[in-house]
């Protein structure tokens, strides 16, 4: 290494990482438990079938937000399990490092409390000229990939147009229309089996959705709650958002729900794709770290002037 320059202590970190304690077979396995339902089967059967000629870059879309991630981590074990079989083992020392982030050739680019950055980005450019460290095959793992800035997508599409062979990219998103096309076209996509969306709330979300429901028909108890909640988090602000999610696919497909989801079946059409871009816009939010209460509180202000203009156009006796 040229004199004068250092390496970041993560960067170091994995260098060592080969002669540090294995971490416990339960804690790294943790890391790809939702990764291993029967429900994703078919789509760990496609990434089986693509193990030995791997893409540069992979896209994993649908689902929930841990199995995308865990599916990731489970690729990347696929791809340096060092028994080198059609199934990560998940018990050597390669698969119990890469479960604990602890490998030296795993990067994960955690977008899921918060936006990806562009130095981030660019601290991979000098890795990448390298050999992987410990395994076959050096893995990236952008995980929520559309927390992307701007400046730092075009600085990872300069990336990916210097492939090295080694090294092999994996973004995770909800759709594959949260990214840059340019971003898109350039990897394989697979599409994780969606989320029941009929399956019951926890009680906590529950009481979420009620309040949603109430506001929305009468603009009243919502902030009563959301300052009751003043230490809620972004990972949690999340779930809330979904509740909104849900309710309205709920509503779309006819199926019986909650009081949100009946308090939307009768809005026109146009509303509930207003809707949709109301909840699609408090993630964004979310992941660009905005307050996660004023995220919130923005939302169900959002959502109540949906409602009310949909009484509105009920109202004059506008056709839906």
């Amino acid at each position: 290494m040229a004199a004068g320059k250092k390496e970041s202590g993560k960067a170091a970190a994995r260098r060592t990482a080969p002669e540090e304690k294995l971490p416990g077979v339960d804690e790294a396995r943790a890391a790809f438990s939702c990764a291993l339902t029967p429900e994703l089967e078919r789509t760990r059967g496609f990434l089986r079938a693509m193990r030995r000629e791997p893409p540069q870059l992979l896209h994993l879309e649908g689902g929930d937000a841990a199995s995308r991630v865990a599916l990731a981590l489970w690729w990347a074990a696929l791809l340096n399990c060092e028994r080198d079989g059609d199934e990560p083992c998940l018990a050597c020392s390669s698969c119990l490092r890469l479960g604990a982030d602890m490998h030296p050739d795993l990067f994960l680019l955690d977008g899921r409390a918060g936006s990806i950055k562009i130095d981030e980005v660019r601290a991979l450019r000098p890795v990448l000229g390298e050999k992987p460290h410990f395994g076959r095959r050096r893995v990236i793992v952008l995980a929520e990939a559309q927390s992307l800035g701007v400046e730092a997508a075009n600085s990872l599409l300069k990336v990916l147009e210097d492939p090295s062979p080694d090294t092999c990219f994996v973004f995770t998103a909800p759709q594959r229309e949260r990214l840059l096309p340019t971003l898109v076209s350039r990897g394989w996509v697979l599409t994780l089996p969606w989320p029941e969306t009929g399956r019951e709330l926890s009680p906590d979300m529950r009481t979420w959705e009620r309040a949603l429901a109430r506001f929305a028909a009468e603009g009243r108890g919502w902030f009563d709650l959301s300052q009751a909640r003043g230490a809620l988090d972004a990972a949690a602000a999340q779930q809330v958002t979904l509740v909104g999610q849900k309710a309205l696919a709920d509503c779309l497909a006819g199926r019986e729900s909650g009081e949100l989801a009946a308090l939307l079946r009768p809005l026109p059409a146009e509303l509930l794709l207003e809707l949709s871009e109301i909840f699609v816009e408090c993630q964004d939010a979310l992941l660009a770290q905005v307050n996660p209460l004023l995220a919130l509180d923005a939302m169900a202000t959002a959502v109540y002037r949906v409602v009310r203009e949909g009484k509105r156009i009920a109202g004059s006796g506008r056709p839906s």
